[in-house]
């Protein structure tokens, strides 16, 4: 069966064929698969890695290089599931950066890093963050290379609504944009969500965000052990804090206070 419709990204160094055989999700994959990067009609040579879009009856299914990873009727779930497959593909044939978990944003020429777990509240409190004129690296993955600078990993943010369901959200929609340049990492902010707490942080030394950023890093030590001097360099000139904070609005705010104050 011929696709209606297919494109090429390359991401990182990686080589995704978009083949999408249901028209319906034509504008939502182009509109949401690492929109800043440019298109090809065409895959290239290397490491390409084929995801497609199929309809099997009532269900949507996504294929990864000839293996069923999705398949679903709800259509807000497999757009999820696709950008969700993205992340895979992507972020586990990193040669050239590392990836942190972790909420990442630029403001005046530096990076604010929140590391955390899926789950943990990174992308509510970037979402603030770029109300107040932050530009976004990302909601889920900061990628560090050698300089210890941290790079766009330009897919949506997914926010989750009154009813915690998920849905991405470009950052234009919040008056925002994707970092055009890496930039150094001038904050490390481990901060715990606690419903209505008060905010309560400390700095702490650069060597105890070393291990907050290996323990917030998908990559096995064993396969990428160059990723310590990765994250050493993206440290060593960067103010650290570890602590709670209640709701991402009041937590915004009190970073964009914290990052303003005299030094």
């Amino acid at each position: 069966m011929q696709s209606a419709y297919s494109f090429g990204v390359l991401a990182f160094g990686c080589d995704i064929h978009v083949e999408n055989a249901c028209p319906e999700f034509r504008d939502t994959l182009e509109r949401y698969i690492l929109p800043p990067l440019p298109r090809d009609a065409f895959p290239r040579i290397g490491d390409t890695v084929r995801l497609r879009v199929d309809r099997v009856d009532d269900y949507y299914r996504l294929t990864v290089n000839g293996v069923e990873v999705l398949s679903t009727a709800d259509t807000a779930d497999f757009v999820l599931g696709v950008l969700k497959a993205i992340d895979e593909t992507v972020i586990y044939r990193l040669q050239s950066l590392k990836a942190v978990h972790a909420g990442a944003v630029v403001f005046e020429g530096r990076a604010i890093l929140i590391p955390g777990s899926t789950h943990a509240g990174k992308s509510s409190m970037v979402a603030e963050l770029l109300r107040r004129g932050a530009t976004l690296l990302s909601d889920e993955y900061a990628l560090i290379d050698e300089a210890g600078r941290v790079h766009a990993y330009p897919r949506p943010m997914l926010l989750r609504d009154s009813r915690m369901q998920q849905s991405p959200v470009l950052p234009a929609e919040l008056g925002s944009d994707y970092a055009k340049e890496p930039v150094p990492v001038g904050w490390i902010l481990a901060l715990q969500y606690r419903p209505f707490s008060d905010w309560r942080i400390q700095e702490v030394p650069q060597s105890e965000a070393l291990m907050i950023l290996l323990r917030n890093t998908p990559h096995p030590m064993a396969d990428s052990p160059a990723m310590v001097d990765f994250f050493l360099k993206a440290v060593s000139a960067a103010k650290c804090f570890a602590g709670y904070r209640g709701d991402a609005v009041q937590g915004a705010d009190q970073i964009l206070h914290l990052i303003s104050a005299p030094a």
